[in-house]
């Protein structure tokens, strides 16, 4: 199920308990999700990986003020940035959670995910868009409102599709203008105004691939907090048309046979992945 997917609350479930932004500070000792980039902090050489819970040395200093998100463990865990520079004392180390590296293990991968959005949100959420005044954080959530205007402001997430097209055995994939030669994946864009879902999935193969589908299905969806997006997976059959990629956003598209795959499209814990695999045969 998609719902098990790295990212996904349910990874992180009997473990994490997710809170409301608390009003007053608490001094509770408790864990620590340190971000730098998109990479998480952790006790170096620890088998497995573990988060912090002692006091942050000096030289680990927050970008703003550490904010409480829940409970890990059953204890406090605290979520801050560090900048990129910033040299990391001796006995801490920093792991992606983005990418091929894959030491981090996936539920550790999914809270730093949590962390990054949430920070995400904060980092974005200071003024109002609409009058510039300072927002207040609405009691019980992470929504804020504007003392000047009154306009309620609320998470960001973006909700994109990601299709897998089939013709027969072959499977249609794309190559980003801004990925390295050889390296695939599916169709993917996001939601534009006054469009439903399916849409937007006939849209994007059009505009990417130059084709055609017709069956579109949901199969699963997956949050994917680089840095706020609600990826929305499909399947789709192929409907007419001569593959033309449009040559700006995607360089290369073309079917491949489902035993001939490209090497490891999409990242390991990516939806995109998990629908190849899944459904690729």
């Amino acid at each position: 199920m998609s719902s098990s997917l790295p990212f996904n609350s349910t990874m992180i479930r009997g473990l994490f308990t997710p809170l409301p932004p608390e009003q007053e500070p608490d001094d509770t000792p408790g864990f620590w999700a340190v971000l730098q980039g998109y990479s998480l902090l952790m006790l170096a050489g620890s088998q497995p990986s573990l988060l912090p819970d002692v006091s942050l040395p000096e030289g680990i200093l927050p970008e703003s003020e550490p904010l409480k998100i829940g409970l890990w463990q059953g204890k406090p865990l605290r979520a801050m940035r560090i900048a990129s520079g910033t040299i990391l004392p001796v006995g801490y180390e920093a792991l992606p959670f983005q990418g091929p590296d894959m030491r981090l293990d996936n539920t550790l991968a999914t809270i730093a995910g949590r962390a990054a959005q949430i920070l995400h949100w904060e980092r974005r959420s200071r003024f109002c868009s609409h009058c510039g005044g300072e927002l207040n954080r609405i009691p019980a959530g992470w929504g804020k409102r504007c003392p000047s205007c009154g306009d309620e402001h609320f998470p960001h997430i973006h909700p994109c599709i990601i299709v897998l097209v089939r013709r027969g055995a072959e499977l249609l994939l794309i190559r980003n203008a801004a990925w390295n030669t050889g390296r695939f994946s599916l169709v993917a864009g996001f939601l534009d105004f006054g469009e439903s879902l399916e849409e937007c999935v006939q849209r994007e193969v059009r505009e990417e691939a130059g084709i055609e589908v017709t069956n579109v299905r949901y199969v699963g969806s997956q949050s994917w907090p680089f840095p706020s997006q609600q990826m929305i997976g499909f399947l789709a059959d192929y409907a007419g048309g001569e593959i033309k990629p449009d040559g700006v956003e995607v360089v290369e598209a073309g079917w491949f046979h489902e035993d001939a795959l490209p090497m490891s499209p999409g990242g390991k814990r990516s939806i995109s992945r998990w629908i190849i695999d899944t459904f690729g045969k």
